[in-house]
């Protein structure tokens, strides 16, 4: 496979809060990029400026314009997908995007014989009988998010047995930091957390806050999913990307209340549907091994990094 310098790269969901992250590694690598992104949950103003950068705004929905896109490209980090909060609300869109969409990016690349890296979840896993999690344990999704996500690694694997197209999972865990938006309503926990806590408000913890996580910076994970680009030993296969480290719900609420040096407590108020999965932590050794990834983020750092990049998005 050639060098990703070499390449021109099809990013879909690449104003969205990872895809973001990656356009910008990709960018700082002088590597040209074709984004495709409804902008449901992405935003502009997330992405560099770059003439490196063509930003097509379309949905991977439409078969036509996956197939004109991938024509272009050389590889492509296929993020685009409705998550796990919109997936409960709206089962059939969640379908069409994550299951349907995963399938037009895969034909398309299937009659360019192009690679493929699928950004899918440790959502799939639900609650595991042991930890920490290993890619080959049972897999038993709880909600539609994880059932398609599984769904659209299912057709990565199919496709590389029975077509020979490469193709690499990899299963992120609560990736949080930079770009994942406060305002936006669609956000994960830990911006939600900093959110009110700068604002002067109790966190708002949905159960006991006793649940457990693999909190994962973006940053590593986004250099997790290029080394699955870049590598043809992951061809074909799946990985954890996490740090093997567990944090409950309350750790993490009260370090970033620390942070502060605030008073405020947490109010516990009721579990909603999402929150089906008691605990989560990932063995990466898989990923460690095979292409030589680890994570280099404590939860404490990427919270300090969370930090900086919020405050200075405010002022």
């Amino acid at each position: 496979m050639k060098l990703l310098a070499d390449m021109k790269i099809l990013v879909t969901g690449g104003a969205g809060f990872v895809g973001s992250n990656l356009v910008e590694n990709l960018v700082g690598q002088n590597i040209k990029i074709i984004i495709l992104d409804d902008l449901f949950t992405g935003r502009i103003e997330n992405l560099p400026k770059s003439n490196l950068i063509e930003f097509v705004k379309g949905s991977v929905v439409d078969e036509e314009l996956v197939k004109k896109l991938v024509k272009e490209v050389d590889l492509v980090f296929h993020l685009a997908a409705r998550n796990i909060v919109v997936s409960t609300k709206d089962p059939k869109q969640d379908f069409a995007v994550n299951i349907g969409g995963t399938l037009n990016i895969l034909l398309a690349a299937r009659e360019k014989r192009i690679k493929v890296v699928y950004t899918s979840s440790t959502s799939i896993y639900g609650n595991p009988r042991y930890l920490p999690i290993n890619e080959d344990d049972g897999i038993n999704p709880l909600s539609p998010y994880s059932t398609s996500k599984l769904a659209g690694e299912n057709y990565c694997l199919s496709f590389y047995e029975s077509y020979g197209l490469p193709t690499a999972v990899v299963r992120y865990s609560n990736i949080y930091g930079k770009n994942q938006s406060p305002d936006n309503v669609y956000c994960g926990v830990v911006s939600k957390f900093f959110d009110w806590v700068m604002k002067g408000q109790a966190p708002q913890i949905h159960g006991d806050g006793e649940s457990t996580r693999d909190f994962t910076y973006v940053t590593d994970a986004v250099e997790a999913t290029i080394l699955a680009g870049e590598k043809d030993k992951s061809d074909g296969k799946v990985y954890n990307v996490g740090t093997g480290i567990e944090t409950t719900i309350n750790q993490l609420v009260n370090k970033i209340i620390k942070m502060y040096k605030s008073n405020i407590k947490p109010t516990y108020i009721d579990r909603r549907d999402v929150d089906n999965i008691r605990r989560r932590v990932c063995n990466i050794e898989r990923i460690r091994k095979e292409l030589r990834w680890i994570p280099k983020i404590t939860i404490d750092r990427g919270l300090e990094l969370t930090k900086e990049w919020l405050e200075k998005k405010r002022s």
